[in-house]
């Protein structure tokens, strides 16, 4: 679910974005009123965009927080495991730093 959000989120900042570019080329080739049209519209397309990265930034940010309060809960009630894990992990890059 929160995949599929990211995706859908990268993908209309991608679009938004192009189209912006698209609008300033247009409007460095015009003068005048069109000109002006075209760069309010390409202001409003990135403040979209800059929107939407800030949506999918607080959705990271609740997400992560979600995962380090799962995490949290589990090391509280499985401590031993926890150290266990933590040590091999530790055994592992240890080994692998000491073979370069």
């Amino acid at each position: 679910m929160l995949e599929s959000n990211i995706k859908t989120v990268r993908n209309d900042m991608k679009a938004l974005v192009e189209d912006a570019k698209e609008l300033f080329r247009e409007a460095t080739s015009t003068s005048g009123i069109k000109a002006e049209e075209l760069r309010a519209k390409g202001m409003d397309l990135l403040d979209n965009a800059m929107a939407k990265a800030q949506d999918l930034q607080a959705v990271a940010f609740e997400a992560g927080k979600d995962l380090a309060d799962s995490a949290d809960n589990y090391v509280q009630e499985n401590p031993w495991k926890a150290i266990a894990v933590s040590a091999g992990v530790g055994l592992l890059i240890g080994l692998l730093i000491a073979r370069k």
